[in-house]
């Protein structure tokens, strides 16, 4: 799910996917090694959000000193 989709899902329903709501969680409980999992694999997902904003910054920042030295 690219970072785009996510804020789309987090703005319509409100909560990350894969986790339940907060009334599920009122009414049904929660399993607290699932909820381990998930929140493992979301901090993966992440993880990967933060390496590609990482590579994309790198890549910006070397456009911009090959644009600096077009200027000179």
């Amino acid at each position: 799910m690219t970072i785009n989709q996510l804020e789309e899902y987090i703005t319509t329903n409100k909560h990350l996917p894969n986790m339940p709501t907060a009334n599920e969680v009122e009414a049904k409980g929660v399993d607290l090694g699932e909820i381990n999992r998930v929140l493992v694999e979301k901090v993966e997902e992440l993880t990967l959000y933060i390496i590609a904003l990482n590579k994309r910054m790198e890549q910006l920042e070397a456009d911009n000193k090959v644009l600096e030295g077009e200027r000179e």
